[in-house]
């Protein structure tokens, strides 16, 4: 078989330069869309997107010819341009990322914490999010690595 296939899906989170609350609420759809744009171009398809006033989260599928370094750069440089010439003339990026792989049933899982930022995005800050993201991460890994099936509450991973 000549061809090669994969499909991977990741959750990237990075915030704005010194986290500070910058997107403002008018331009969240559209630059949601712009970076949707951006993945789709090096062929990564977008599963759900949601970004604050300080950070983003994206799930997307990462391109079997493209590092995760790669797909990250490929979301923040022209949309650090775009937001710029949108009326914020010193708008960065921070450097690092955070990426997480999911799995194919996890994809839900992950789906429905951006849904619930869309309703929460004015208590959450950049840290509680994260935070939040890595130990819902460990919950899913728990839960598939050792088969739990029953509840297992956030606070009882801090």
């Amino acid at each position: 078989m000549p061809q090669s296939l994969s499909k991977v899906y990741i959750h990237v989170v990075f915030s704005t330069k010194h986290i500070q609350k910058v997107i403002p609420e008018s331009l969240r759809e559209e630059l949601q869309r712009y970076i949707i744009g951006c993945l789709s171009n090096i062929k990564s398809y977008t599963e759900e997107i949601y970004i604050n006033p300080d950070h983003l989260h994206a799930l997307c599928t990462l391109p079997r010819t493209v590092t995760i370094a790669q797909l990250v750069s490929k979301m923040k440089a022209p949309s650090s341009k775009w937001l710029k010439t949108k009326g914020i003339p010193d708008f960065d990026w921070q450097d690092g990322y955070g990426a997480f792989s999911v799995s194919a049933s996890g994809i839900n899982t992950v789906k429905n914490i951006f849904v619930i930022k869309l309703y929460t995005t004015k208590i959450h800050t950049l840290k509680m999010s994260y935070d939040k993201c890595l130990k819902n991460m460990v919950l899913i890994l728990m839960k598939s690595m050792f088969g739990i099936k029953k509840k297992v509450r956030l606070s009882a991973l801090k």
